[in-house]
């Protein structure tokens, strides 16, 4: 019978291991030996196996021991961490934090502040889910994400709280190897429409997300930004892509920045906002999360719609 079986008798075990003896393991926990040798005689008891091998000058872990120490320490590692997730939960924190971010967000600031809130909260269990256009924000409505992090052309509404973060940059970016890149002159509207524009859609119906950078007639929709990168390399249309993502491309001349006689005729930015319903707004470690990116990445102050 392990009914009762207590926190209390496998910490002795395991001082009892750690320190060598008895006396040891009393002076250690504050207690008298009597008392030591008393709590693992009724654990041998209880589990019906012998844990500690008296025979010697000081007691030795016997082969079933040395097998129930690691159950032990594991255990007393689960009981300590219900304790920190009990207590980080009465302060306030959630008890669980789900995130769901667009594939536009950049990564190096969210997994900074993911690495600092680890730390501050190390009991709270995160998920965390990278989408492509328009599904951070179905998580979010569908009530499967806390907190969502995404592209926005205008301000959260439908009982949704948004606080911007960050503007993107925006830039028209072809192959080195797509006709575009060869005119050696600002382009023209006229010289976009006659060629395919990649360009990004939630899947909703109506016009695609930017409609106010579409320029060419001719367009291929993609929802996943890598995806659309990775035709953009292959020569298979232009189209305007965040700076942070195309860094590397741009410096190895795989890709080339398309030079326009109206910069305006193409998507500029990017607006990102971290966004949660009214009707269950994060705990502190989600409005903490929200206050560091907004720290890191400079953005202003809070609002809502």
């Amino acid at each position: 019978m392990l009914d009762g079986l207590t926190l209390d008798q496998l910490r002795t075990l395991v001082a009892v291991a750690e320190t060598g003896s008895f006396s040891a393991a009393g002076r250690q926990l504050g207690r008298v030996q009597s008392s030591i040798s008393q709590s693992i005689q009724t654990l041998e008891q209880q589990l019906g196996v012998s844990i500690f091998d008296r025979n010697g000058r000081t007691p030795k872990l016997t082969d079933i021991g040395r097998a129930l120490l690691g159950d032990a320490v594991e255990v007393l590692a689960h009981a300590g961490a219900l304790r920190e997730r009990a207590r980080l939960i009465a302060s306030g924190v959630e008890p669980e934090l789900t995130i769901a971010a667009d594939s536009v967000f950049p990564s190096q600031p969210l997994a900074a502040s993911l690495r600092t809130m680890q730390d501050l909260f190390p009991g709270l269990p995160v998920k965390l889910y990278t989408e492509v256009i328009g599904t951070a924000e179905k998580r979010l409505r569908d009530g499967d994400a806390q907190v969502a992090f995404y592209a926005f052309p205008f301000f959260p509404t439908g009982g949704r709280e948004g606080r911007p973060l960050t503007d993107i940059p925006m830039i028209p970016v072809a192959s080195s190897s797509h006709p575009l890149a060869a005119y050696g002159r600002p382009l023209t509207r006229r010289d976009l429409e006659a060629h395919v524009q990649l360009i990004l859609t939630d899947g909703k119906p109506g016009p695609p997300v930017g409609a106010n950078g579409v320029v060419s007639p001719k367009i291929w929709r993609f929802a996943d930004l890598a995806r659309r990168l990775d035709f953009l390399l292959e020569g298979l249309g232009w189209g305007s892509m965040p700076t942070h993502m195309i860094a590397d491309h741009l410096a190895t001349g795989r890709l080339v920045e398309l030079p326009l006689v109206d910069p305006t005729m193409t998507l500029k930015q990017i607006s990102i906002y971290a966004v949660y319903m009214r009707a269950n707004p994060p705990g502190l470690a989600g409005r903490w999360l929200i206050e560091d990116l907004a720290q890191r990445l400079g953005a202003s102050p809070s609002a809502g719609a």
